[in-house]
This record gives structure tokens, C-alpha cells and sequence, in this order.
């Protein structure tokens, strides 16, 4: 291991790439994209036709629950060790990939792809792991990835983690070394997805990069950023690609019940390929989603949260943007509105008003308003979904016998304070952006020796 990297958990990798491969076809979107949208993976399947493609080598989520999961895992299996034995792939040893993706939207985003060592990686709440899930994890959505990736000689990143990074240390300065860096790949995107370009870097690169991680993971620099003196530090959010992340952990965790603890180091399994990007790259947005209570009945919902949510009051006929902007006109009764207070818009057939916590628990709206609905909605039939979209979930909420709260987007800045001070965001807090701009299938790796 290069000792620059060391105790960052972060690391340069012996990465894949096609040789001669149509990159276009090559390049796949992450498999959890489109997941209602079956016409999106059939018109892939449709451009790719015979040539190499990372859409061999992944199972879409679309396809999860088919009765041929078992059939397509096997040729998954056989067409990744098809591509190993014919020589599709040239190998990068001990690399670092620069990235720029320009996104649907026409912005650009820039991110590095190396390996994480998933013994610095944790998904359960509460951990002190350098890197840690933003999200609940489903358990019962591993075992079913867990059989995709057990007996596969391949891995291929989806996963993209976040760094705090406000003054650009990291990520950023590496514009300016591509010149003299060696471009692997340039090229589109298939279905919308923009387009693409990939740097080999250079050991300069690697030294600036090593020593701006090491300085973000200090004690003082998390000391100072979040005010939780004493905190252990967390270098690393995940922000896309948790289930596939905590898959690649079990299997690993897996594989070390069956070799001397000597030998863990040197597994390859030990490691995941993934992306890094910074959480304020001014490219990367987080939209906020929403809540819809289908078959409830609004009045007794919002009494509950009043009688269960401490220093809670509901503003009738004023939208949280309206309540928050003249606190003094709709709540007079409230002397001095903390600024820690939260908003939460509902609606209801033809009625629209704000929920106001004084004095929260939590950290995010999201978090009191998810925390109160799952207790609610235990002994309830009424079911809740997870909306993108102001006018949707308004348009749902109005609809007889249901009830819609939107939510306030989460400021990026408050990502890694939250995690590391309630353990994990409550399910479905953010999307980091549209399904086309996800990050698509292009480099892999060896997980087997």
C-alpha cells in the first residue's frame, strides 16, 4: 500500500478499463436508477446489441425480483470471467482516476475514483467509522445483492462518497495537473446522461491529494467544523450507492469467517471501488423529498403530532416559507423564536398551514416529521409514500382522505453534523440530483484473487 494513504481509509487501486471498447455502449447507469421504468433498461440493451458493456456485468433493479434473478447472476458471472479471459480490459496498477462528468443540466462535476477499505466503513448507526452510511440500511435488501456479488470476479463502482471540503482542497486543485495527466476515456453518455472524461494521475496528484485527506481527517479540523469536540472524526458520507456499499461489506465480512485473520489484508474483497466527490462541488444539488399519507384522517394526524412532538403548534392557512419569513405575525404568543426552530408545510384537501417545532429533537425537520409517522402509522391502515416534487405532492395531498407535508431542502452543510449526531439521516432525507446524472458503470476491479 502506498504509506501516503495510510489511516485515511482511501487509496489508489489496480483499476479496469475496456481497451477497444465503444465507450458509449461500454457505460451503463447505476443499477438502483429506474427501477419503475423497464423501457429505460430495454432501450440500453437495445444500443449495446453484441459489443462489450458494463450492462453485461450488473443486474438492474428492475429485474431483482424476476423469477430468472438466478439465470442472469450465472451470466453475469460467466460473461465477467468471458472478458477477463479474452483480454477486454487493460489494467491501471496503483491508480487514481480524476473525473469530470458533465451532467444533463450542463454543469460539470468532479470526483476521483479509488478504493475504500471496508474496514473503515460501518452502516450501522451510531459507529465511529472514518466512512458511514447517511441512511437507514434495509437489511433485507442485502442478501438479495449479496448472492450478485458472492462468486463474481468482478466489481463495478456505482458508490459515490462525500467529503466536507468547503475550501476545495481535495478535489478541485487536480484541474490543473491534467495537462500532463494521461486521458483514459472521453466520451457520451448513453440516454441523456451527458458526457464524460477520465485522467490518470500522476504521483503529484496523488501527494496533494493524500495530504489534503489526512488534514480533513484531523481531530482539531472536525473539532472546529462541527463543534462536537472530542467527535470521532468522519472523513466519508455515503452518498449514493449505500445498499450496494453495505453488500460489499457483508461479503467481505463473509469471506473472513473462512481465512486466518493474517491474511484479511490481502483480500481482495477487503476493498471497494468507488467515487469521491465533493459535497460542495458546486455541481452537486440535494433536492428534498416529500411525504404523502394516503387513507388518513388530517385532523386526528396533526392533533397526534401536537400531543407527541414536545413544543409543537400548528399554523393554520400559512405556508412554512410564510411562517418562517414573519414569525411575529403568526405566532405572537411566542417570544423568541429559536433559531434551531423547524417548518413543515402541509396540506389537505382544500386546507394548507405549517407545523412549527420550537424546540426540536433532531436535527432535520425530516427527522421529527419521519420519527412521528413511523409510531403513528404502526396500528393505521393508512400507507405513506416518498414524493419528488413540490407539485405532485401537493396535487396528491389534496386528493380525499390523504394529507402531504413538504419538506425543506437539507443544506448541504448540515450533511455530516447530522450524521454524526443522530447516527444515520432518516430514510429517504435527500436525492443527490436526477436518475440520468447518477454515476454510470465504467471502471472495475478484481474482487478475487
Amino acid at each position: 500500500m502506498d504509506e501516503r494513504f495510510k489511516n485515511i481509509a482511501f487509496s489508489p487501486a489496480d483499476i479496469l478499463l475496456p481497451k477497444d471498447a465503444d465507450m458509449t455502449k461500454w457505460a451503463v447507469v447505476a443499477c438502483d436508477q429506474f427501477t419503475s421504468q423497464p423501457e429505460y433498461w430495454e432501450k440500453a440493451e437495445e444500443i449495446v446489441g453484441d459489443a462489450p458493456s458494463a450492462l453485461n456485468l450488473i443486474l438492474p433493479e428492475v429485474y431483482l425480483n424476476g423469477e430468472d434473478v438466478p439465470q442472469r447472476i450465472e451470466g453475469i458471472n460467466s460473461r465477467m470471467a468471458e472478458y477477463l479471459s479474452k483480454g477486454v480490459f487493460k489494467e491501471y496498477g496503483d491508480s487514481l482516476i480524476y473525473i469530470e462528468r458533465t451532467q444533463s443540466d450542463g454543469r460539470v462535476r468532479r470526483g476521483i475514483v479509488g478504493k475504500i477499505d471496508l474496514e473503515d466503513y460501518e452502516f450501522k448507526p451510531g459507529n465511529n467509522a472514518l466512512i458511514r452510511a447517511t441512511e437507514g440500511t434495509v437489511l433485507s435488501r442485502i442478501p438479495p445483492r449479496v448472492k450478485v456479488r458472492e462468486n463474481a470476479d468482478l466489481e463495478l463502482p456505482h458508490v459515490m462518497l462525500l467529503i466536507d471540503d468547503p475550501e476545495k482542497t481535495v478535489i478541485e486543485p487536480l484541474k490543473e495537473m491534467t495537462s500532463e495527466s494521461e486521458k483514459v476515456y472521453d466520451f457520451e453518455l448513453m440516454e441523456g446522461g451527458g458526457k464524460i472524461k477520465g485522467y490518470l494521475l500522476g504521483d503529484d496528484a496523488k501527494d496533494s491529494i493524500s495530504k489534503a485527506l489526512k488534514h480533513l481527517a484531523s481531530q482539531e479540523v472536525s473539532d472546529a467544523k462541527y463543534g462536537m469536540a472530542g467527535a470521532a472524526p468522519m472523513l466519508f458520507a455515503v452518498g449514493d450507492g449505500n445498499h450496494s456499499l453495505a453488500t460489499a461489506k457483508q461479503c467481505y465480512e463473509n469471506i473472513k469467517k473462512t481465512v486466518p485473520e493474517s491474511e484479511w489484508a490481502s483480500l481482495p474483497a477487503r476493498y471497494a471501488l468507488i467515487e469521491v466527490v465533493n459535497l460542495h462541488d458546486d455541481a452537486l444539488t440535494f433536492e428534498p423529498i416529500h411525504r404523502t399519507v394516503f387513507n388518513a384522517d388530517a385532523g386526528e394526524l396533526l392533533k397526534a403530532f401536537t400531543d407527541t412532538v414536545s413544543g409543537s403548534i400548528i399554523v393554520e392557512g400559512a405556508s412554512a416559507e410564510e411562517v418562517s419569513k414573519e414569525p411575529g405575525k403568526y405566532l405572537p404568543d411566542v417570544p423568541a423564536l429559536d433559531k434551531e426552530a423547524q417548518f413543515i408545510t402541509y396540506c389537505y384537501s382544500d386546507k394548507t398551514g405549517t407545523i412549527v417545532v420550537l424546540h426540536p429533537e433532531k436535527q432535520l425537520a425530516v427527522g421529527t416529521l419521519q420519527a412521528f409517522l413511523d409510531e403513528y402509522l404502526k396500528d393505521r391502515e393508512s400507507e405513506i409514500d416518498y414524493i419528488h416534487g413540490d407539485d405532485t405532492c401537493i396535487e396528491l395531498g389534496r386528493r380525499e382522505g390523504n394529507i402531504s407535508f413538504l419538506l425543506p431542502a437539507m443544506g448541504k452543510q448540515q450533511l455530516f453534523k447530522t450524521v454524526m449526531a443522530d447516527g444515520v439521516l432518516p430514510r429517504k432525507t435527500f436525492s443527490m440530483g436526477h436518475a440520468q446524472d447518477k454515476r454510470y458503470y465504467i471502471e472495475a476491479r478484481r474482487i478475487k484473487r
